[in-house]
């Protein structure tokens, strides 16, 4: 269940009114006593009635509380100046900065050719000297960028024939190698090609009287 807000107003009958804040004011200060035991508070309480008499409590000393209070104000005071100062600060900047980039915009625009109609003749001749001097920027850094990658084709063409040379070397070893192995694989020994020349042997199958292999031998 919701229950709806209370509204306040100011008692009419003077003797009820009287009555009300003398029982109000003893628990505001019964209350400020509690806070200021249970949580270790420094409470301070001044109240006014309507015929200007003073009433208050204090849990330590109401000058030395109020001048705290005031400091804190002040702090506070000076926060919120400084805060203040800094966010008109920060709007000056924009401002300048809003500025300086319509600037930039409206310069560029008139480098690319636009905006022309509205410029003066004495404004024309110094646009037309900063495309000269864009345009010179422009071709020297296009050339020295082609001489780094000039530079590094050259490095890297020097380090390719270095290592064809040293592979070449290498495979010409290795064919060299080879071929003097394929010899001595080759190459028959002296003794063995004796005992070929003097030794023959018949293979020859043949039955009945052994033929005479020279002609010449029979007569």
């Amino acid at each position: 269940m919701v229950r709806g807000k209370i509204e306040l107003k100011r008692i009419e009958n003077t003797t009820s009114r009287q009555v009300t804040f003398s029982k109000r004011r003893n628990g505001l200060l019964k209350k400020a006593y509690e806070l200021s035991v249970l949580c270790d508070a420094e409470v301070a309480l001044i109240v006014f009635s309507q015929k200007g008499k003073l009433f208050e409590f204090s849990s330590s000393d109401m000058g030395h509380t109020i001048e705290r209070f005031r400091e804190h104000v002040k702090e506070e005071c000076k926060a919120d100046m400084k805060d203040e100062q800094q966010m008109q600060d920060m709007k000056h900047e924009a401002e300048i900065l809003s500025k300086k980039i319509e600037l930039l915009e409206n310069s560029q625009r008139k480098l690319l050719g636009h905006c022309l109609g509205t410029c003066p003749m004495e404004e024309i001749p110094e646009i037309e000297n900063q495309l000269e001097k864009s345009l010179k920027n422009i071709r020297t850094r296009k050339a020295q960028l082609f001489s780094e990658e000039i530079e590094k084709f050259r490095a890297k063409e020097k380090l390719l024939l270095e290592e064809n040379a040293r592979l070449t070397e290498k495979g010409d070893f290795k064919s060299r190698q080879n071929v003097a192995d394929h010899l001595d694989l080759m190459e028959i020994p002296s003794s063995s090609q004796s005992a070929l020349t003097c030794c023959e042997v018949i293979t020859d199958l043949f039955i009945g009287q052994t033929p005479i292999r020279n002609a010449s031998r029979a007569f």
